[in-house]
Formats: C-alpha cells, structure tokens, sequence
C-alpha cells in the first residue's frame, strides 16, 4: 500500500516556524541550484503539482518558482534527509534559478577554504 501525501508529509520535522529547508538541484547534472524553504502546504503543493512550491519567509506567502520569471522548477524527484529535517528537490529547470538572474544562486563569494589534503 503507498503511503498518502499526509503520511510522507508527517515525517518531515519542521522548525518552530513550521519550515523546512529545501535544497534543490538539477536532477541529471547534479548542479545544486538554490535553497529556499517550504512549510507543509507548500511541500503538499509541490508533491502534488509536479511544479515547486516555497514559502516566502520575507513576504509571507506561497510562491510557485516561475509564475512571474517563467523560469520553472519541474519535479523530478523529492527526498528527506536522514533526521527529516531538510528536503532535497530534484527538479528540471527552465532558465535561471536564481532571483539574481543566474543559473545557480551558489555562484556568488567564494570563501576561498583550505582544501584539504587526503
């Protein structure tokens, strides 16, 4: 028997604010593209949609990836984490991820590590 959507839902461990941090890279290169967070309403939608639904932390509202760019976020796939607390989206993207206008919002300052040796 395949679990409902409120069963997968109910294993995800949302912070106090009721948010969960989702991690989303491109399904087939691997690429992580941007991070940006989902309460369980937009987890719903974008599980039940097919298209990838955030919680706008700064605007308090729903916000489906492309509505207004046209730069789309299609699912190909969703996992939790080990602790449930982090989700990671496969998605194909259509254009840019990033509010910047860019592919990946991870392009921007490199901290410059010490690379470790092995």
């Amino acid at each position: 028997m395949t679990e409902s959507i409120d069963e997968r839902i109910a294993r995800v461990s949302f912070d106090a604010n009721g948010l969960v941090a989702a991690i989303v890279q491109q399904h087939d290169t691997r690429e992580v593209l941007m991070l940006a967070w989902m309460d369980a309403e937009a987890l719903r939608r974008t599980l039940m949609s097919g298209r990838v639904t955030y919680w706008s932390r700064s605007r308090q509202e729903y916000w489906r990836k492309g509505d207004t760019s046209g730069h789309i976020q299609l699912v190909r796939g969703a996992r939790l984490d080990c602790d449930g607390d982090a989700v990671l989206l496969l998605v194909e993207q259509v254009g840019a991820a990033c509010h910047t206008g860019t592919r990946t919002c991870f392009d921007a300052d490199d901290l410059d590590p010490v690379v470790a040796v092995s």
